[in-house]
């Protein structure tokens, strides 16, 4: 079955920077669209960022833009989340997601993806 393994969380102090990997297995990978989301303690999941399949687009939260960079391998079935100046609100659960949203302006729903990492701590501490 579909399997994606999250790595590369931690502790950094703010201004800072951490980089993301998400593993997938038992997909076609290059066929989903991918997403990170967030969840801190007390919060709801949001959404922090998303490529199409082919990495032909990109969107992102506005929380994140300029910081952060969603990219993708295809031939190694990862994407990453680079994640550069990070601040203390950033601290939460990152989870990769894979879906199919048939269009790039979808990508920042949930309800969009299909199969969710464990998640992995990102915390930043002031």
């Amino acid at each position: 079955q579909a399997q994606l393994v999250e790595s590369g969380g931690g502790l950094v102090q703010a201004g800072g920077s951490l980089r993301l990997s998400c593993a997938a297995s038992g997909l076609t990978f290059g066929s989903y669209d991918m997403g990170w989301f967030r969840q801190a303690p007390g919060k709801e999941r949001e959404f922090v960022a998303a490529i199409t399949w082919n990495g032909g687009s990109t969107v992102a939260a506005d929380s994140v833009k300029g910081r952060f960079t969603i990219s993708r391998d295809n031939a190694k079935n990862t994407v990453y989340l680079q994640m550069n100046s990070l601040k203390p609100e950033d601290t939460a659960v990152y989870y990769c997601a894979a879906g199919r949203g048939y269009s790039s302006a979808r990508l920042s729903s949930a309800s969009v993806y299909d199969y969710w990492g464990q998640g992995t701590q990102v915390t930043v501490s002031s």
